[in-house]
């Protein structure tokens, strides 16, 4: 009887990682984690300590790579976040050559440089279920995932994906000790074409100070569409050239 209530124990903590990391993967195509290659713009409206301010990019990813370009103002024209697989770089028309930056180096207010690219959280997080939440007729899935690499972003979340659209709807990034530092928030007004289908994406991530509530940045995702973009694009020695 010991023994067969381990077996289906177990089967039933293997059922829940397997839901998990299945919600996990379906949300990341609706915020940039497709096979393939992705174009957008990205404007950040970011207020802290009452001063606003804003920055444009254009974003080229493909995979687990991508290409950020710096659009305005018209100070920072030229810069370039290049992503490589987990490694992140930093490329102006100053430097003699690219410099490694870490993605959880702030870009603008609540928004690190991670931020701004697509999101890969079903290979970069290990996700468990911890709990289940009704908010009206949908289910919501309340996730913890905890970074499987110590050059991630975040070293944890707690995700809230929607069990009816497979959408993440909110992000409470945690501490190492677990305590929530900052909070987004997603909305998906966009739609993709992949393979004849439309799929929704990611149209605005608000991100919120968890103890300054007026600090925030405001993500916004305009005009993203599905392109093929050569490996070359992504290779570091062609930035300075």
């Amino acid at each position: 009887m010991k023994s067969l209530l381990c077996v289906l124990l177990l089967c039933a903590s293997t059922s829940y990682a397997d839901m998990a990391s299945d919600l996990l993967k379906a949300s990341d195509g609706a915020r940039g984690g497709i096979e393939g290659g992705l174009t957008w713009k990205t404007k950040i409206e970011t207020t802290e300590d009452g001063e606003t301010s804003e920055r444009e990019f254009i974003v080229k990813a493909k995979e687990h790579d991508a290409l950020v370009e710096a659009t305005a103002p018209a100070r920072t024209k030229g810069e370039v976040y290049l992503f490589n697989d987990r490694n992140m770089w930093f490329f102006k028309p100053s430097l003699k050559k690219p410099v490694s930056i870490s993605p959880r180096q702030k870009l603008s207010g609540q928004a690190a440089n991670g931020d701004i690219a697509s999101t890969h959280y079903a290979r970069d997080y290990t996700a468990t279920l911890e709990k289940t939440e009704a908010r009206g007729a949908d289910k919501i899935y309340v996730l913890l995932l905890k970074a499987k690499s110590p050059n991630l972003t975040y070293d944890q979340i707690r995700y809230y994906i929607n069990g009816k659209t497979k959408l993440a709807e909110k992000a409470e990034f945690l501490t190492l000790q677990g305590q929530t530092f900052k909070v987004g928030e997603m909305e998906y007004k966009n739609t993709i074409t992949v393979g004849g289908k439309k799929n929704p994406f990611v149209s605005k991530m608000t991100i919120v100070d968890a103890k300054f509530k007026d600090n925030k940045s405001v993500i916004s995702y305009d005009e993203p569409k599905v392109e093929n973009h050569a490996a070359s694009l992504f290779n570091i020695n062609n930035l300075s050239r």
